[in-house]
Formats: structure tokens, sequence, C-alpha cells
């Protein structure tokens, strides 16, 4: 008997993963499906921010009569608006079955835009023009092919261009479909249900743990400064007893020195009543 091809999208630089049999005893407890499908790197997941949206990229629309999804022709050299076969799932449960559905996300050092690129064909950037015009046929990338993702309280995004404007779906002659990027605001039209894989939006997790970890450690070194700073207390390293809460606050507002300095001035003051009452 002819073995069964599996449909699940490759990309390039993927590994193999080999299956592992299962060990567990038929009687022990199991654990949910969704939860299992998680665990697989390449399972396709909805972006909780912003910042997860990057890699393998799927962008779809709930137009009507037909859900389409964003397709690139790599033939044609250009964008369609793929409609989407009517089936059981609802559309927030599809996942690409086809390459020209997938965009590769990557993400501007020190912004918060990305670019979109086809995942098929030579590698186009998505861009758009002053006049709302949108493309994929440029192999550089400049203002015009950044976007900046916008999570709507719904889990749907909507995609901002250099111009202050949003991508949206709009009807021309004929009833044809095509992208536009000259809307003002967000409505229907400029609303996108977007999935990327599980790895990446793990990948975004540990980024978020590790910075979150260096600020806690680096930035708020009260001993520290005080050990740098502090002239009196007889090379004790004295810090405030007052709640920390007060210097995370500070932080965020850019006031974390300021801060630090009132604190040292309170307890020199401290210091200095507690030694005139011993005396």
């Amino acid at each position: 008997m002819d073995k069964v091809r599996s449909t699940k999208l490759k990309f390039k630089g993927d590994k193999t993963r080999k299956k592992r049999k299962r060990e567990d005893d038929e009687s022990g407890p199991s654990r949910p499906k969704h939860v299992e499908d998680e665990d697989e790197p390449e399972t396709w997941v909805m972006p909780e921010s912003v910042t997860e949206i990057r890699g393998p990229t799927f962008i779809a629309h709930p137009s009507d009569p037909s859900p389409i999804s964003v397709n690139f022709d790599a033939t044609r050299n250009r964008i369609i608006l793929h409609p989407l076969d009517k089936d059981s799932l609802p559309l927030i449960d599809r996942v690409p079955t086809e390459i020209s559905q997938v965009w590769v996300t990557t993400r501007v050092a020190g912004s918060p835009t990305i670019n979109l690129r086809t995942g098929t064909g030579e590698g186009k950037f998505l861009s758009c023009d002053k006049h709302g015009i949108v493309s994929a046929d440029r192999e550089a990338r400049g203002p015009e092919e950044e976007w900046t993702p916008v999570l709507l309280p719904d889990g749907m995004v909507a995609f901002q261009n250099v111009y202050e404007n949003y991508l949206s779906v709009d009807e021309v002659a004929g009833g044809a479909l095509q992208l536009r990027g000259d809307s003002e605001e967000v409505g229907f039209r400029e609303r996108f249900w977007v999935k990327i894989q599980s790895k990446y939006k793990k990948e975004a997790h540990e980024e978020k743990k590790k910075r979150e970890a260096v600020t806690e450690a680096t930035v708020i070194d009260e001993a520290g400064t005080n050990r740098t700073f502090q002239a009196w207390g007889a090379g004790r390293s004295v810090v405030s007893k007052d709640d920390k809460k007060e210097l995370k606050r500070a932080r965020k507002e850019g006031r974390l020195a300021e801060a630090l300095l009132d604190r040292r001035s309170k307890l020199k003051r401290y210091a200095a009543n507690s030694q005139w009452l011993i005396g």
C-alpha cells in the first residue's frame, strides 16, 4: 500500500523532525489536542502581540461572499486575492495549503515596523506608494516597504504604511478585488486575520523574557549606586526601605537617576538625625 504523503508546507531551511513513538501508558492522563498542536513548531497560530508577527505569515480577509487569502503569483509577478474554498472550517481556523499563500515577515531593527516578503519567486517586498497603490515587485526595501501591524481587540490585525494609511481590500469595476493602501481609518475592509508558526511565537516570548531579565538586573541597582556615590555611613552601603515600586515607576517615566538621588538624600538626612540623637 502506498504511503500517504504529508500536506504540511515545507520551507527552505526547515529541519525534518523524526516522529517519536508514544511511550505513555494508555491508562495515563492524555494532553488536550490543542496543547499538543501548540508544541509543534510548524503549527499555525494567531499572534497575541505585534512582536510575535514574524517568519512565515498567512494573511486572510473575511470578504463576502467568499473569504480570501493574500497570495503572490510568482508566474505573473503580482498579488492575487484568492477566494478560499467554502468548507466547514471557520476562517479563523484556516491555514495555508500552498506556498503562494505564505509571506515571510522580518522585523525592522529598533522599530515596530515589519517587512513582508513573498514566499515564492525571487522574494519581492510588499510596498505601497503615496497614491495608495500596493504592489510586490521590489527587491530592495525602503520606507514604502515598511508596515506597522496594529493588533485589534478581537485578534485581527490592521497594517499601517509609512503614509499613516491602512492596507485594505477594495472592490473595483466588475466586482474584482484588489489591495489598496489609502484608507485613513480601520473598518471592515482594513481588518485581516493573521497566522504565524508556533516556533516564532515562542521565539518572541523568549526575547521578551530576556529583555525583562536584563532590565531588572541592571537598571535598578540601588545598593550598587549608593556604594559608588555615598560619602557617609562609614563604608556601609545603606539602601532605602521604601517601596521598590516607586523606582520601577520612575524608570518607566525616565527619571530613575533623579529618584535614586532623592532617596539617597533622604537616607543621608535620616542618618545625620540618628547620629545627633545618639550623640
